[in-house]
């Protein structure tokens, strides 16, 4: 494994973390005592491949059910100086509750301290004034700081560009956990801005987010070759010395394996990368037309200034990935989930609206003549079964 110093914290984090999300028995809280044996033994598993790899970050988090209490089992068992210990908990309104649920996280876990809090989900600008107002929620995790209890602070998010940059700049973050990849590079300013607070970066969900890569298509298969799309994808991000680590949301041992491919090709990324890269966007050129691929993006109005809230940017994006890439089952996944996302991924899909109501607001993009074309045939590719996010199930 190798490691990079993860901004001010002088922490030496892995390249890859190993993220708690998906090796848990439930997304819901139950007794301790409901919880399998077979479950408890394949985390405990994972775990212990995760550091044999010198994955030594164990992320999780409140929201994530009953990952905390899982590994609050095995944590403690561990050398702990060897561990890089993080949970997230979500601010809320009362930063009594925001504490009595640190606790809680701290409790469950079995440690004295984790060595990385996240506020997790800083996702609309009301989220931020619940954490950075005086008496706050992290007034209350400085506290918890005071008392050995947390080492380092830091936020999660899946906000907009701008809100992140703005809790950024406030300058009272360690690092943050964020969504950067291939097919998601809107962030990288948020990224560049964390490197000039010394701050560490995360990125979240990469192959998952980033297009659900342990199930590619072949068409993607074929873009990335000789690499994997998932070792594509890695090798993309850590190609970027500002990246510090990606999550691995590891559900079995065996999920490690397909990553590591990418460490003996950090060195060449420069070979291997522009190849990939320029086929890629190759392919959506011609699936799409320049134009459009170059120019989709602009004046587009915001979810909050649609009629029906209908999330327009995100479903042409989504569009433009089922027929560039063939990521048709990713598109069906992320479309599907507009309308129960919640902040987490806001605003509606377009089939609750009569499409021709949303022509006044697309007043400033230079393709509104074809936009309401575009936002019909992404329905008629992706729409079907609603979604609902996994702490939702």
């Amino acid at each position: 494994m190798e490691y990079r110093r993860f901004g001010r914290t002088e922490l030496q984090m892995p390249l890859f973390s190993c993220g708690g999300m998906r090796y848990q028995h439930s997304w819901k809280d139950v007794p301790p005592a409901e919880i399998p044996e077979a479950s408890q033994r394949n985390l405990e598993a994972t775990i212990r491949r995760s550091l044999e790899l010198g994955i030594n970050h164990i992320e999780t988090a409140r929201g994530y059910g009953t990952s905390e209490i899982q590994l609050g089992r095995i944590l403690p068992q561990l050398p702990r100086e060897e561990l890089i210990v993080q949970t997230k908990v979500i601010p809320t309104d009362d930063p009594l509750e925001f504490r009595m649920t640190l606790k809680q996280s701290l409790q469950n876990l079995q440690l004295d301290y984790v060595d990385l809090l996240g506020i997790h989900g800083i996702n609309t600008p009301e989220l931020l004034e619940y954490t950075l107002r005086p008496g706050g929620c992290l007034d209350e995790a400085r506290t918890f700081q005071q008392q050995g209890r947390v080492r380092y602070i830091g936020f999660s998010t899946h906000g907009a560009t701008e809100l992140i940059l703005k809790a950024i700049a406030s300058g009272q973050f360690d690092y943050v956990n964020l969504h950067w990849y291939y097919i998601n590079q809107a962030n990288w300013s948020a990224i560049e801005a964390a490197r000039r607070h010394d701050m560490g970066v995360f990125i979240i969900s990469p192959s998952n987010k980033g297009g659900m890569l342990y199930e590619p298509s072949p068409k993607l298969v074929q873009l990335c070759r000789p690499l994997s799309p998932i070792v594509f994808n890695n090798l993309f991000c850590l190609s970027r010395p500002q990246v510090h680590t990606l999550s691995l949301g590891a559900a079995r041992p065996s999920d490690f394996d397909e990553h590591l491919k990418v460490l003996p090709l950090l060195d060449r990324a420069e070979e291997l990368l522009p190849p990939i890269l320029d086929r890629l966007e190759r392919a959506a050129i011609d699936a799409l037309g320049e134009t459009w691929y170059k120019t989709w993006h602009r004046g587009l109005p915001s979810w909050e200034e649609t009629p029906g809230e209908v999330n327009i940017a995100a479903i042409l994006w989504l569009r433009n990935l089922a027929v560039a890439y063939d990521l048709v089952e990713y598109g069906k996944m992320r479309y599907n989930l507009l309308g129960n996302g919640g902040h987490w991924f806001p605003g509606e899909k377009v089939d609750k609206v009569d499409v021709r109501s949303l022509e006044s607001c697309l007043k400033n993009s230079p393709h509104r003549d074809v936009v309401l074309a575009m936002l019909r045939e992404a329905d008629a590719l992706l729409g079907g079964q609603e979604v609902k996010r996994l702490s939702q199930e």
